[in-house]
């Protein structure tokens, strides 16, 4: 048995893979096959007969059901071996170029309570689990406030405790949804789109602040007044709130990011901070969820960047301008480029606030915005770092690279698949010099790597 990137394990049965969630290679069980195609199935454990010796007992008692943290029956070092072993099966399976002797993986210190941000739904359908309808359980609740099922929109497993972020996190989600409960708040039905409270997100942040969204349906002036009673429980409850926000929201769907937000106590932002720069974080703004192995991945791209303070660097896919602002110091110029016309706003604003004056920063689609006409009147870059989504880069992207012929390029990934992709496709041109592994979500399959491309 082995482990794929999907984070299910993987049995064979002649020349038949079978992927099989929640086991780990060792265990013994007889499965039934659930989906069939002509080199896979997918299949589910009817019956456990041994488990292996690489096994521990999941620590949080929604495990199995709420979808997330597929990985808490291995023992962490053991989940980092496997996402070692994921990014070096990439790279050398997809990319088929010659690699240097890939770095260890770099764990996460925190494998519990390690994100600073969460977002949860409220439903007027609790999801019942297997056990529960076995054992004809009836609730006198049916209202849940928690983490959607997977495959199941409408439904809502009630989360009493979740070991992903902050203590708080939990304090908060429960007192509410206790007073909403005792003061007879409507949960949204999502299929028929009626009822009031639908979302609330906890960000915590490295500086102690914390900020809490919640987000509701109102169409009557009545719910409007319930909804700030709610508001003003949650703040007299919990005074370390530095920043209360919510949303009406009368849409269809829980998208927020063409939504008005208004302040109902406190800031409308929190900050994060790194090597004593600050970035400022808005209820919309992208920040990536484990703070301590952000600081880890940046100072792994900054180091791989080699820079003098001569470089004029491009920083591809900038975001809210983290990367480029945090390598600021050691460049000439560092020149960011994004989609989100908002992001590139609070990169500006994140450059302003720590006095950067060396950062310039362009909104637009990058396979539109870095042409050559672009490089030609910027300069060519010395250094490229691009941090692109999963999908990973366009084929006008990558063009684009090699015509701007940087002396080195740091790319970053949330995708070892879609980045040996692309490193095969830069491969005429670079020869990979160092590859670092770093593992943000622990007891999640997702894995970031770093790779160090040099001009050949």
């Amino acid at each position: 048995m082995d482990v794929a990137a999907e984070g299910k394990a993987i049995a064979k049965v002649n020349d038949l893979v079978i992927f099989v969630p929640y086991v780990v290679p060792g265990d013994v069980v007889d499965l039934q096959i659930k989906r069939k195609k002509n080199k896979y199935a997918e299949a589910e454990v009817v019956k456990i007969h041994e488990y292996s010796p690489n096994r521990t007992v999941p620590f949080c008692q929604h495990y199995g059901v709420c979808g997330g943290c597929k990985w808490q029956v291995l023992p962490y070092s053991e989940q980092i071996k496997y996402k070692q072993k994921q990014v070096e099966d990439n790279l050398k399976r997809i990319g088929k170029i010659e690699l240097p002797e890939i770095l260890p993986i770099l764990g996460s210190e925190k494998t519990e309570f390690y994100r600073n941000k969460l977002e949860f739904t409220f439903s007027n359908k609790r999801w019942l689990t297997a056990e529960e309808i076995r054992l004809d359980v009836k609730y006198d609740q049916m209202n849940a406030v928690g983490f959607h099922i997977p495959g199941a929109f409408d439904k809502v497993l009630a989360i009493e405790k979740c070991w992903l972020q902050d203590d708080i996190s939990n304090r908060i989600r429960n007192a509410v949804r206790d007073y909403a409960y005792e003061h007879d708040y409507s949960f949204i039905n999502l299929r028929s789109q009626e009822g009031m409270l639908r979302n609330m997100i906890v960000r915590t942040s490295s500086t102690g602040e914390l900020m809490v969204i919640v987000i509701c349906k109102i169409t009557e002036d009545h719910e409007m007044e319930l909804f700030k009673q709610l508001l003003q429980f949650i703040a007299d409850s919990f005074p370390e709130i530095t920043s209360l926000l919510y949303i009406i929201n009368n849409k269809c769907n829980d998208t927020i990011n063409d939504l008005d937000v208004h302040v109902f106590k406190g800031k409308d932002h929190i900050f994060e901070e790194m090597e004593g720069l600050r970035f400022k974080v808005g209820p919309k703004s992208f920040y990536q969820t484990n703070s301590e192995q952000a600081y880890n991945l940046y100072k792994i791209a900054r180091n791989f960047a080699g820079l003098t303070g001569n470089e004029l660097v491009y920083d591809l896919y900038t975001g809210t301008g983290t990367i480029a602002n945090f390598v600021s110091r050691q460049a000439r110029q560092v020149i960011g480029i994004e989609y989100v016309p908002e992001a590139i706003e609070d990169a500006k604003v994140n450059a302003e606030i720590n006095d950067i004056k060396n950062t310039l920063f362009y909104a637009g689609d990058m396979k539109d915005m870095l042409t050559q006409d672009f490089i030609n009147q910027h300069g060519r870059p010395d250094v490229i770092i691009t941090d692109p989504p999963r999908a990973g880069m366009h084929q006008d992207v990558i063009d684009v690279i090699l015509f701007a012929e940087p002396k080195r390029i740091v790319y970053v990934s949330c995708n070892p698949a879609t980045q040996a992709r692309d490193l095969q496709l830069l491969d005429s041109k670079y020869k990979v010099k160092a590859v670092q592994p770093v593992d943000m979500f622990p007891h999640t399959h997702h894995v970031e790597n770093v790779v160090l491309l040099e001009f050949r």
